[in-house]
């Protein structure tokens, strides 16, 4: 929706998420709404830093390479790391693989260490942007002529 600024901020999505298994209550609700847990999300940021870092980047260019979705998503999987495993970082691809493939799900450990990762990395973003959005001069930029 919207040229793509809508695309994952859907309570079916955040429900699957968000969901704790062992409440009875979560599970009464899911099932009233239609919902499925959903038990990985491995998200990869718009490249913002990436996209400022080119000289002739426009204001307009940076605020469409602000990712919502999916830091959303990022946060509401690492918030209930009870229930989800999280991956920003495909350098823990091997090992979430091989936990996986061991026992059928990641230990509750990992999905902490993967939890923590989110938030540093999701805190990281957020400041990159303030940062670059604070050196806009909005008196001598065209965008809000």
């Amino acid at each position: 929706m919207l040229d793509g600024r809508v695309k994952t901020l859907h309570p079916k999505v955040h429900g699957g998420i968000l969901a704790q298994k062992q409440n009875p209550d979560h599970l009464r609700q899911m099932a009233e709404h239609g919902l499925q847990p959903i038990d990985l999300v491995a998200v990869n940021l718009y490249a913002f830093e990436k996209t400022v870092a080119n000289p002739d980047c426009s204001l307009g260019d940076a605020i469409e390479n602000i990712d919502i979705g999916g830091p959303t998503m990022l946060r509401s999987s690492a918030k209930n790391f009870q229930d989800v495993t999280v991956i920003v970082d495909p350098a823990d691809y091997p090992q979430v693989l091989a936990e996986i493939k061991a026992t059928g799900n990641t230990t509750l450990k990992t999905r902490f260490r993967l939890a923590v990762k989110v938030f540093d990395l999701t805190g990281k973003y957020d400041t990159a942007i303030v940062n670059w959005l604070k050196s806009v001069d909005v008196d001598a930029n065209p965008y809000f002529k």
